[in-house]
């Protein structure tokens, strides 16, 4: 499970980090991005899948979190 950051690029899009491969793309789609909570299963503009335990809300950004490779697998 790699350790990832989330940020606000300049232009106001939310980026997905992976220090250990040097990573950083744009999220495309997230599952849960309301009141139903924040994360679910990500893709990055590049196509790779990536799992965020859900969180009740949508945190402060930036934030380290743990992810999980491939939507969960």
């Amino acid at each position: 499970m790699p350790t990832v950051m989330l940020r606000m690029n300049e232009a106001g899009q939310l980026t997905f980090y992976v220090p250990k491969k040097d990573l950083e793309e744009t999220v495309v789609s997230m599952e849960k991005e309301g009141s139903d909570g924040w994360g679910g299963e990500v893709t990055l503009s590049d196509g790779s899948l990536f799992y965020l335990d859900p969180l009740p809300e949508a945190p402060k950004l930036p934030i380290t979190l743990r992810a999980r490779r491939g939507g969960g697998a």
